[in-house]
This record gives C-alpha cells, sequence and structure tokens, in this order.
C-alpha cells in the first residue's frame, strides 16, 4: 500500500495543477447539484417492514386522517377560575373556529364537545388535524396557528401550541459551533510552528468538507435526508479532514527538516502517513456503512452520509494535499535553527537529550511501574462507564424541546392537567371488519383494552396496566376501526413501552374473536419500536466492529495480542463516553453547564452511531502511536525502549489531532438541537479519554508489560496474512540514487 501511495503522491506534486484543478471542479459540480436537485430535509421517523409501520401505512389508506399529522391547543385559564366560564368558554370558541381557517386544517375537536376538559376545570385541550403530512406543512404553519388563538389571548387564558406536527425542526448551525474551527487553527499553528502550514491544513480540511456536506444536501432531493444527517457529517468531515491532513503534513515537513528532497517527501509522507490515514479512514467508513444493516432509512442515510465525507476527507489527503505541498516547495520546510527545526533533527538522530519530548517523558512515566498504571487506569475507566448500565433509548419528542419553545409548554401542560400519556396515545387498529359490527367490536376491544368504567369518573375495572383509557372509532368504510389508547406514563416511559408489547399479545387473542387484523401503531408506537430495534442491534453491531478491529490490526501490527488489547481499549472508551452521557442526559449531572432542556432518556441511535465514530478515531490513534513503536521494536529496540522512541516520535501529532477532534465535537455540544448535543457531547468525551487515557497511557503500560510477548505471531500465520506495509518499510528499504535537492528556509 505504502508503495502504491508513494507513487500517487508523487504524482499529484508533480500535476498539481492538474490535480487542483480536479478538485475545483469537483467542488463546483457538487455545488451545482445542491442548486439545482437539492431537497427538503425528512425529519420524519419511519421503520419499515415492522408492525408499527406497515399498519400506519395501512390506516393513511384507509383514513388518511386518523394516520395523519395533529396538533395541540391547550387553554389554561387563571388560578380560581375554571375554561368553562362563559367568557373564557366563549373566547376559546373562538379561537377554535379561527383555528379550523388556518392553512391546511381540516378539522379541529371542540374540547367542550368532546369533554377534554381537565378535571380541576382549569384546561382545555383541542386537537387539531392537518390534511396534510408534516413535510408539506407550511414553514410558518405554527405561527399561523399561533395567531389563530389570538381571541383566548386577549381573554386573559394562558394559551400553549404544540403535538406532533411540531415535535421536530431543522437543526441549524451557529457561530458558536465554528469555536472548534478557531481553536484548530490555534493548535495547528502551535504544532506546526507556520502559518503557510497551518492554513493550507485547514483549506484543505473545509475542502473536503464542503464537497461531502454538499453532496449530500445535493441528494436531499431523492433520499430521506433528515437535518441531523447533515449536521453529523459536517462534525465528523471537518475533525477527521483536519487531522488526516495534519498527519501528513507533519510527516513531510519533519523529512523536510531532515534534507529530504521536497517532491520525495511529498510522496514518502503520502505513502507512509498516507497508509495511515487510509487504514484509519476505512475503518470509519466500513463503521458508518454498516448501520445500513440495522434497516432503519433515516440511520441508514445518515451514516452512510457521515461515511461519504469521510471518504472525500481520505481522498482530498491522499492527493489535494500532496498537489498543494508543490505549490509550496521548500518554503513548507521549518526554518533553520528554529524551535520546530531543531526539535526534528533531534528526533531523527534519537538523541535522547534534546528530544526528551513530552511524550517520551510521559511514556517512561507510565511504563516505569507499567503494572501499577494499567491496575489504575483501569479501576478509573470502570468507575467511570458504571452509569453506562442505566442507559435508556427513545426516540425524541417535545419533552426534550427547550423550555422557551411552544413545543415544550404545551407538552409540560398536558402532562399537567391530562396526564403524560395523553402526549403519546397508542392506536390499535382493527382492519377487515364486517361494517355491519364494526362498532360494536371496536367497543369490545377498547372494553379488553381499557377495562369497563366503574361509575366514578376516570376509573375502569379490569383492562391492561397502565392504560389510562382506551376510546374505539370506526374509520374509512366501516371495514376498519381504531382504538385510541392513552397509557397512564409518558411516551418516552419503560411502562408506556410495556403497554405496547401487552397490546400486542391481547391482538392475538382479538384476532382469533373478530377474525379482523389487529395491530398497535401510531407514532409512539413507531418511536418505540426504532427504539426497540437499535437497542437489539447494538450487541451485534459491537461484535462486528470489535471483531473488524482484530482482523485489521492483526493485518497492520502482525501481533495477537496488539489487536485483542486495542479492541479492549475501544471498549473501554465507549463505556467511559456512554457513562458520561448518562450522567449528564438522563441523570442531570452538570446539565445546566451544557445547556441541557431536560433530562430523559438517550436518542435511540446515539450509541450504535457514536461506536461506529470512535472506533474509527480509536483505530486512527492507535495505528499512529503502536506502528511507530513495532517500527522501533523490528529496528533493533528493547520493548520498552521501542515504547519510549514511539511515543517520542507520534505523541505531538497524535496530541494535536486529539485536541483538534475534541475541539470541533465540543464546539457542537452549544448546540440546541438535543439530539446533536448529545452525540456530540459523547463524541468529545470519547475522543479525549481514547486519546490521552486509553492510547497515550494505558497502551504503552500494557506493551512495556507484555514485553516481547507483544509482538509474537505464528509462523504460519505470519506467511498466511498479506503485508499492508503501514510502517512504509519497503519504501525505506528502496534504493534511492537521487540526488537530493537544496532545502531552503
Amino acid at each position: 500500500m505504502s508503495t502504491l501511495l508513494y507513487r500517487l503522491g508523487r504524482a499529484a506534486y508533480r500535476r498539481r495543477a492538474l490535480f487542483t484543478a480536479a478538485w475545483v471542479a469537483v467542488l463546483g459540480a457538487v455545488i451545482a447539484l445542491f442548486l439545482t436537485i437539492g431537497g427538503e430535509f425528512d425529519d420524519e421517523f419511519t421503520i419499515p417492514g415492522s408492525e408499527s409501520q406497515t399498519a400506519l401505512d395501512r390506516l393513511d389508506e384507509v383514513a388518511p386522517a386518523a394516520a395523519g399529522v395533529s396538533a395541540d391547543l391547550v387553554f389554561v385559564a387563571p388560578d380560581g377560575s375554571t375554561v368553562t366560564d362563559p367568557q373564557y368558554a366563549q373566547a376559546i370558541g373562538a379561537a377554535v373556529a379561527a383555528a379550523g381557517q388556518v392553512d391546511d386544517v381540516a378539522a379541529v375537536q371542540d374540547p367542550f364537545t368532546t369533554q377534554q376538559i381537565s378535571p380541576d376545570g382549569r384546561a382545555a385541550l383541542a386537537t387539531v388535524t392537518y390534511s396534510v403530512g408534516p413535510l408539506e406543512l407550511e414553514e410558518d404553519a405554527l405561527e399561523q396557528l399561533q395567531s389563530a388563538t389570538a381571541p383566548a389571548e386577549d381573554a386573559g387564558l394562558e394559551v400553549a401550541v404544540g403535538g406532533g406536527a411540531f415535535n421536530s425542526g431543522a437543526v441549524t448551525v451557529g457561530p458558536l459551533e465554528l469555536i472548534g474551527v478557531v481553536v484548530a487553527v490555534l493548535v495547528l499553528v502551535i504544532t506546526f510552528g507556520s502559518l503557510l502550514a497551518a492554513g493550507m491544513n485547514l483549506l484543505v480540511a473545509l475542502v473536503g468538507v464542503g464537497i461531502g456536506l454538499t453532496g449530500l444536501l445535493a441528494l436531499s432531493g431523492v433520499i430521506t435526508l433528515s437535518s441531523t444527517a447533515p449536521t453529523l457529517a459536517l462534525m465528523i468531515g471537518l475533525a477527521v479532514g483536519i487531522d488526516y491532513t495534519l498527519f501528513i503534513v507533519s510527516r513531510h515537513r519533519s523529512q523536510l527538516a531532515q534534507g529530504m528532497a521536497p517532491e520525495e517527501s511529498a510522496g514518502r509522507a503520502t505513502g507512509t502517513a498516507g497508509s495511515a490515514v487510509v487504514f484509519a479512514g476505512l475503518t470509519v467508513v466500513i463503521a458508518l456503512s454498516g448501520l445500513a444493516v440495522v434497516n432503519i432509512p433515516f440511520l441508514t442515510v445518515m451514516g452512510l452520509g457521515a461515511a461519504g465525507t469521510v471518504l472525500v476527507a481520505v481522498l482530498v489527503a491522499l492527493t489535494l494535499v500532496p498537489a498543494l505541498l508543490g505549490f509550496a516547495g521548500a518554503r513548507m520546510a521549518p526554518k533553520p535553527g528554529s524551535r520546530a527545526h531543531r526539535r526534528e533533527l533531534a528526533l531523527a538522530a534519537h538523541a535522547d537529550s534534546p528530544a526528551r519530548t513530552g511524550g517520551a517523558r510521559w511514556a517512561r512515566l507510565v511504563t516505569r511501574r507499567p503494572a501499577l498504571t494499567v491496575l489504575g487506569v483501569l479501576a478509573a475507566l470502570l468507575v467511570c462507564a458504571i452509569p453506562a448500565a442505566q442507559l435508556q433509548l427513545a426516540l425524541p419528542d417535545a419533552s426534550s424541546a427547550g423550555e422557551e419553545t411552544p413545543q415544550r409548554q404545551a407538552y409540560d401542560a398536558i402532562a399537567e392537567y391530562f396526564g403524560p400519556g395523553v402526549n403519546g396515545p397508542l392506536l390499535v387498529f382493527l382492519d377487515g371488519l364486517d361494517p355491519a359490527t364494526a362498532e360494536q367490536t371496536a367497543g369490545q376491544a377498547a372494553v379488553s383494552i381499557g377495562g369497563t368504567p366503574t361509575g366514578t369518573p376516570g376509573e375502569f375495572e379490569g383492562g391492561l396496566d397502565d392504560v389510562a383509557y382506551a376510546a374505539p372509532q370506526v374509520v374509512g368504510d366501516g371495514t376498519a376501526a381504531i382504538v385510541s389508547v392513552v397509557p397512564e406514563s409518558g411516551p418516552q416511559s419503560e411502562e408506556t413501552s410495556a403497554l405496547v408489547g401487552d397490546l400486542r399479545d391481547l391482538g392475538d387473542d382479538l384476532e382469533a374473536e373478530t377474525g379482523a387484523e389487529v395491530s398497535v401503531t401510531g407514532q409512539t408506537a413507531v418511536a418505540i419500536d426504532v427504539s426497540d430495534r437499535l437497542a437489539d442491534a447494538l450487541l451485534p453491531f459491537t461484535v462486528v466492529v470489535v471483531g473488524l478491529a482484530l482482523v485489521l490490526l492483526l493485518l497492520v501490527f502482525r501481533s495477537i495480542l496488539v489487536p485483542v488489547k486495542a479492541a479492549l481499549g475501544f471498549l473501554l472508551s465507549v463505556g467511559v463516553s456512554f457513562g458520561a452521557v448518562v450522567a449528564v442526559f438522563q441523570w442531570g449531572w452538570l446539565m445546566d453547564l451544557f445547556g441541557v432542556p431536560a433530562t430523559g432518556p438517550v436518542i435511540s441511535f446515539m450509541p450504535i452511531l457514536l461506536m461506529a465514530v470512535l472506533f474509527g478515531l480509536a483505530m486512527d490513534y492507535e495505528v499512529f502511536l503502536v506502528s511507530r513503536m513495532r517500527e522501533e521494536y523490528v529496528h533493533g529496540a528493547e520493548p520498552r525502549e521501542a515504547v519510549v522512541a514511539g511515543m517520542r516520535h507520534a505523541s505531538r501529532v497524535v496530541v494535536a489531532a486529539a485536541l483538534i477532534m475534541f475541539s470541533v465535537f465540543g464546539s457542537f455540544v452549544t448546540i440546541e438541537d438535543v439530539t446533536v448535543k448529545a452525540i456530540a457531547f459523547g463524541l468529545a468525551v470519547g475522543v479525549l479519554v481514547d486519546a490521552f487515557v486509553v492510547r497515550m497511557t494505558l497502551v504503552p503500560a500494557v506493551l512495556a508489560l507484555l514485553g516481547r510477548s507483544a509482538w509474537w505471531l505464528p509462523r504460519w500465520l505470519d506467511r498466511a496474512l498479506p503485508d499492508l506495509d503501514i510502517e512504509g518499510a519497503k519504501l525505506s528499504a528502496r534504493d534511492d540514487d537521487r540526488v537530493p535537492e537544496p532545502v531552503a528556509g
């Protein structure tokens, strides 16, 4: 691999104008596609093949209004008053009538007709049904509905507008999210000691992100693209784009400082550091693409979109970087006599005194008593991972919105006055009924589900646990009916999830009694099915990712114990990351500091997505650190000295890369969308722990403890495995008779 990439790097250096023009043309092409065929975002969660989604699609055919999107109008009277007071009742009636005239509204249920009055009489709930789906709603649909409630507000009522129609919104990226780029620039300047190198690094990363992100947005007209997907692609693409370029440019500058000709250096940097970039990038791409096996469209697009951006970042690093290095020529070399120049020369000479870098000193510290280091780090990581055992998964709803948003205010008002279950009703769909007995059959099903009234308002005898009430309704041409089941618990609670299972068990009996096809559906049931499928996929996905890590690292390092150690370290990093997310987003620790609007279950796809990304990043740092250690060992160094020497050479770049990753992910924690906030927070913690605790502390200690056995591989397996040459050993062994060009300062 290193030889092929070496040739590619030299070709890009020599034909720099052609390669640069090609990437500019690609950027222009994707921008043109975005402007011509780009569509809109689709934040609706679907799960093809599930009972809930199949039933919801069928219900949409039979009775579109029953399956359509709806909104809620909550009217709350002042203290000491009720909504039935004449002045308030009249104002509510006027607001309901005005809401019925809003664009795309099919019907508004009068709360006095449907008896949607709270037990204390202070609140009334009106349900608004739209004739279109959520994607067809006007951008100002929420504002229009809020304006219609003006008569009620003028009368002194408190009004909140929310519901499923407005539970999701587009994710917007603001100036605060760009703080990570500023920090990245500072890290690059400090690392390189050169504005030219830092600027080139950032430019290349922005080109890669621009192409990947714009290409993804261009596909929004033909694929189901959520508003979270581009934000995730931006966050990951920007982070890996800067890091991959950093690895190649830093190797190039180091070789220039040692007197290598610029063209040869660009080729060798692409062949050595570029090989690690290819390996690291492909692991991220494979892991993110593996999300498609879960068979949830929005998650598949999210994974493939982010994977595509990473793939572009790899290609840009391998071709555009050496092309730009060709334009810079010898000016990329550290200035003779500068601190960077002296450091590179000392590292090349293996001089212990001048090259006693922070990485080397840290390596000697953690390998002095390796067993103690390993035990201490393991204990700390396992303690930090304890909260991960309490991880709860659910899809976001209005409860995770900011307290100042109308959606959240409506959600809280409904939960307070009508019960939390009203925010997430379930639908039991009975299809294939006899029109003559449909009403009676639906009524019997409602009794089986909710029980029979006891005579006391709101109390029922029999029925399933956690059911507040069940209301039957015949829909369509009379051959179908729905039973609206309102749980006593909220839509994200474990009790509601258990109720879905109980309803499906009861559905088998109802099918036998009625002869109809019985399904449990509704947006709450779909969300529960999505979360269950993701939870079920987490363990198999973990096995696949860890297995992939073992195979890839076996090929790279030609060792049995190094891959096992790397995979276990990855699991520790993931465990700590999950634990931190649970502590902040579920338990509420430091929630105000991180701007978390409310505690609750974690977004369902966060764990599997976080594992996919962290896997690639962990292998990235593993390759750059351990490959240098293996190179020293192969060249004759003692095991512990090989570890120290490897840290001396690679730690500075890995620290810079990790800080850049952390700053980029950390800046996205400031975003308002709680989904992106949780993912960014988990990635930021994961990168910090994996780079500094696992790779730079635990790994050196373990390798020092294992000694020569760390690099053992059975001879038969050594002969059977292909040689990927990540370290560029074949390049080092080449007979190069070219006369080096003089390197200017």
